[in-house]
């Protein structure tokens, strides 16, 4: 297999995962439809940030990790369930009641709102040890001879996380009309509470999940 013929196949492959539904993508799409798109951008690049630290966690060799013990996977399956669950519940007991205007007093307000999210999506993807597993059965499949594994296998990362960003673009564009017409208090608080219903199904399945 030719360089030119393992990027190709693994934009397919790596384009039709992206586009699979998942927890990422509710948070993305709750993110922009409620909160805006400012924020929801951050919570994208949180999500790509974790995907290139498994990235180079499974380039490094330390993602074999997770596949060879079932206590490091366990422990980090049971803690990301647990923080799925712990947003889900959050939005379900205290949905709010009107979307996230602009913050008028001062940039460094705004900042602060837009960090949080972005440490969301960097946890909820950090937490998950199907991510890391995943990178280390897909990513070597696609190194071709030749070349060097590690940076390559970053390399294949990096593309996965571009292919999310602009997934999460495409998806962010599109609920903008979402969040300028379903305004309503009660919408607000019913989407919140479905959403955190779906977080806590995605963290049973992880809490279900085996290596």
């Amino acid at each position: 297999m030719t360089i030119t013929q393992s990027l190709l196949t693994f934009l397919i492959a790596a384009g039709v995962l992206t586009i699979t539904p998942g927890a990422d993508t509710v948070m993305v799409l709750r993110t922009a439809t409620l909160e805006g798109p400012r924020r929801a951008v951050f919570a994208a690049l949180g999500i790509g940030l974790g995907c290139l630290v498994w990235g180079a966690a499974v380039a490094l060799g330390l993602g074999a990790l997770l596949a060879a013990s079932e206590l490091a996977f366990t422990g980090l399956k049971w803690a990301g369930a647990a923080y799925l669950v712990w947003l889900g519940v959050g939005l379900i007991r205290k949905p709010r009641a009107a979307l996230a205007l602009p913050d008028t007093r001062g940039e460094a307000t705004v900042h602060e709102g837009s960090m949080v999210w972005l440490r969301r999506g960097l946890f909820t993807n950090l937490l998950n040890p199907k991510v890391g597993v995943f990178y280390i059965t897909l990513l070597p499949q696609f190194v071709p001879g030749g070349v060097h594994v590690a940076s390559y296998t970053f390399l294949l990362a990096a593309l996965h996380v571009v292919l999310g960003l602009l997934w999460s673009v495409a998806l962010i564009a599109a609920s903008v009309p979402l969040g300028r017409t379903l305004s309503r208090p009660s919408f607000v608080r019913a989407l919140d509470r479905l959403t955190g219903c779906v977080f806590i199904v995605f963290g049973a399945r992880l809490a279900l999940a085996r290596r």
